[in-house]
């Protein structure tokens, strides 16, 4: 299928040139069906390149408040996994219930559902409605669908009842040549990142952002002790900068030497390789498990930490709460490795300790992130890039933990390496910050 817009976009056309050229009615996108679920029922692994196909889709019509994005490059979330096996609900029932909220909601519940929600790309129309946006822009995307007309929006978009997390609860997501999304998720992109590294930064960087930085997370301060779990994970990988950036102590727990020396590069003298520990049967797990870790924090930095960064929960969030100092608190976002948490709450109550939880972000906080990467001051923690027709294999690597960092899928982008604006700002920077997860 010959696509003139997806070339003069690719060729950098100006915007009257990229309004000359017919919107196409279909492209190419990662999805899945909603009559394959249920395929997995009674498997053990359940396989994402199994559900997820690589085709044509058709171009939906654009709300008002809405624009068109041409995708460079997006990238994979632990969501589009969920999406993928249909757990832990299908995420048509999502699209099911968006659809009952008039036209606008209606063209999202279809028999597929094009994933992704983190990207990078340009704008190529812009809806009736939209004002600071132009055709030709440069943006990254944020994943917070925040509906303007909720009132608790105006508080903080993530206390809103009607905020979505696009590509997972909503449709038309960022793994494909075009995505749809409101004006209210676009950001400027960093002149001098790559697509693959601009599109690949938003969802995990910003979620650590208001687990730690934020008005609404841990409020970290100088000098606060972080413990940081999975800490070359995708979240962690941005977590660790944070804290080091904001003048805090990052503890880095790692399963490897190779990821004890990737988060030691990023400026973490602290590192804690969770297999030299000796736990024993039941791991992390184990009742004494939070007791030998804490003896190894305390043997690195000489106290207890003040804040635990988790998101990794069943397996590790007893020990959080043990390890935290008396007052700390335990922020949490998710459970990647079980959602029933246990621990001994004796150890909460009695040492006044806290638990937080965290969810996404709101768009002033994921432009107040980006704006710490635009400036050189946090870096983007690539490992791999697939093509788009490879996404289910991208996926599956992050659905079995055969990553690190992020991982990003090129869309419309022919090759890495595209999209730098401000090479001078990378030079000063220095290229090996970039590549520190690609060795």
């Amino acid at each position: 299928m010959s696509d003139d817009l997806l070339e003069a976009v690719r060729s950098g056309a100006t915007e009257k040139e990229l309004l000359d050229c017919e919107l196409p009615t279909s492209y190419r996108a990662s999805y899945i069906l909603k009559d394959e679920v249920g395929i997995f029922e009674g498997e053990t692994d359940k396989d994402v390149r199994r559900s997820m196909h690589y085709g044509e889709v058709e171009m939906p019509e654009l709300a008002p408040d809405e624009v068109v994005v041409a995708v460079m490059s997006a990238a994979i979330n632990f969501n589009t996994v969920w999406s993928a096996i249909f757990e832990p609900v299908p995420t048509f029932a999502f699209l099911e219930k968006f659809g009952r909220q008039g036209w606008y909601g209606a063209r999202h519940n279809l028999p597929w559902h094009q994933l992704g929600s983190d990207g990078s790309g340009v704008v190529v129309r812009v809806g009736s409605g939209v004002k600071s946006w132009k055709v030709g822009d440069k943006v990254v995307l944020s994943p917070s669908y925040v509906d303007e007309e909720d009132h608790g929006s105006y508080d903080d978009g993530m206390m809103s009842e009607t905020q979505l997390a696009w590509g997972f609860e909503t449709n038309f997501g960022a793994l494909g040549e075009y995505c749809i999304a409101k004006a209210n998720q676009l950001i400027r992109k960093p002149g001098h990142l790559t697509w693959e590294e601009a599109g690949s930064n938003t969802l995990c960087a910003a979620t650590a952002y208001r687990m730690l930085v934020g008005p609404h997370g841990a409020q970290m301060k100088q000098g606060d002790v972080v413990l940081i779990w999975g800490a070359t994970g995708g979240l962690g990988s941005y977590a660790t900068q944070l804290v080091k950036n904001g003048g805090g102590i990052p503890v880095a727990v790692v399963s490897s030497e190779e990821k004890a020396e990737i988060v030691r590069a990023q400026g973490c003298d602290a590192v804690i390789n969770r297999n030299e520990l000796n736990l024993g049967e039941g791991g992390l797990r184990h009742p004494k498990a939070g007791r030998v870790l804490g003896e190894a924090i305390r043997a690195l930095v000489g106290e207890d930490p003040g804040i635990v960064f988790e998101y990794l929960g069943r397996e590790t969030f007893g020990a959080s709460v043990y390890v935290a100092k008396r007052g700390g608190k335990i922020i949490t976002c998710g459970s990647s490795t079980g959602f029933k948490h246990e621990y001994d709450n004796r150890f909460l109550w009695m040492r006044l300790k806290s638990i937080i939880g965290s969810h996404g972000f709101n768009y002033h906080e994921a432009v107040q992130m980006n704006r710490l990467i635009s400036l050189g001051m946090i870096h983007p923690t690539l490992s791999t890039v697939f093509p788009l027709e490879q996404a289910g294999d991208a996926t599956r690597a992050v659905q079995t933990n055969q990553h690190i960092g992020k991982v990003a899928v090129l869309c419309g982008a022919t090759g890495e390496g595209q999209g730098i604006d401000d090479p001078a700002l990378r030079e000063r920077i220095g290229e090996e910050k970039f590549h520190l997860y690609r060795r």
